[in-house]
């Protein structure tokens, strides 16, 4: 007897996406950047005043590090770190996203909970202290559902956000999306004067990585992105095994798939780090992906600019491999 789960996964794999890129970038984008807005359900969000408020700034050895908040939509209030390296004047700017995990003390390094050791040191987790280790301001920014924002020591609790935001047309990428995009505007009207904004970059690994490559897709002023573990064919990743109810977007698999995202990404610089044994988002599935992506930027001339980093492992990020692209790219 098949179940309903397994007659859908098999309906999954024979969906071809109508929007693919296939070629004449320039009218594709405008077209697909429209309807990707639409599946996110952006239209349910509305700015604020952010009301920025600076809870402490103390030094640490090696940086400055600044705890603040920020309304990105009514009613909700988007806590962050910035860490700014000590010694580096004006330097550029990396958002660190987290990904499946306790919160963004993740990012920072800081022990919170009985084995968050193991998610820092095991897999090269804690972005924004390597991120200052490279001469890079970087900010934490806790996702929704997570840590602070709806999580607790057990790990993230999304399910139910999640499928409440379906309810209403919203989409928890979405709303992850909007949070990145109203942390540019704070960090662009409060914070121009101590980072490079004309060098702003965006990182994350698993549920980080994912908000990663949706924003990098629609958000202009990043100029890197550089999501981990997180890039693969929805028929065989999302769709093909259990995954957090937050990755999904309803009907997005009749239009797109993750390698669309790469390509309504370009001209940004775009680093895409996936495990050859991550079982979650199998390397198959990523390379896919990668090489469909880039033909947006080789139909432009700069295949350069997109690149893949393979790590010799799972579903965790390889900072050693992937850093010395960004200084590349970058040119710092």
């Amino acid at each position: 007897m098949v179940t309903a789960y397994e007659k859908n996964k098999a309906i999954m794999q024979t969906v071809k996406p109508s929007m693919a890129y296939n070629g004449g970038f320039d009218a594709w984008k405008k077209n697909a950047k429209k309807k990707l807005c639409e599946l996110l359900g952006m239209d349910r969000f509305e700015k604020v005043a952010p009301e920025l408020q600076i809870e402490f700034e103390k030094e640490e050895e090696n940086f400055t590090e600044i705890r603040f908040s920020f309304f990105s939509e009514e009613g909700y209030r988007v806590p962050c770190h910035l860490l700014l390296p000590k010694g580096v004047k004006n330097p550029p700017l990396m958002i660190a996203l987290q990904g499946h995990s306790r919160g963004m003390h993740i990012s920072l390094g800081r022990i919170k909970y009985p084995g968050d050791e193991n998610s820092i040191k095991g897999g090269d987790r804690d972005f924004c202290i390597r991120a200052v280790k490279e001469g890079f301001a970087a900010i934490a920014l806790e996702q929704r559902n997570f840590g602070e924002c709806g999580g607790d020591e057990k790990g993230p609790r999304c399910l139910d956000s999640a499928l409440t935001a379906l309810l209403m047309g919203r989409t928890t990428v979405g709303e992850r999306i909007w949070d990145v995009m109203r942390l540019i505007d704070v960090i662009e009207e409060s914070f121009s004067d101590r980072v490079d904004i004309s060098c702003i970059s965006c990182m994350g690994n698993s549920g980080g990585g994912t908000t990663t490559a949706y924003v990098a897709a629609l958000e202009d002023r990043i100029k890197l992105a550089m999501p981990s573990c997180s890039m693969c064919t929805y028929k065989d990743s999302i769709g093909a095994m259990s995954h957090c109810a937050c990755n999904f977007v309803p009907h997005i698999a009749e239009y797109f798939d993750m390698g669309d995202l790469i390509a309504l990404a370009f001209p940004k610089y775009y680093i895409q780090v996936s495990g050859i044994d991550d079982p979650i988002f199998p390397i198959s599935g990523a390379e896919k992906v990668f090489l469909d992506g880039r033909r947006a930027y080789e139909e432009k001339g700069m295949a350069d600019r997109c690149v893949l980093v393979k790590g010799n492992g799972g579903h965790r990020f390889y900072a050693d491999d992937s850093w010395p692209f960004v200084h590349k790219f970058l040119k710092r």
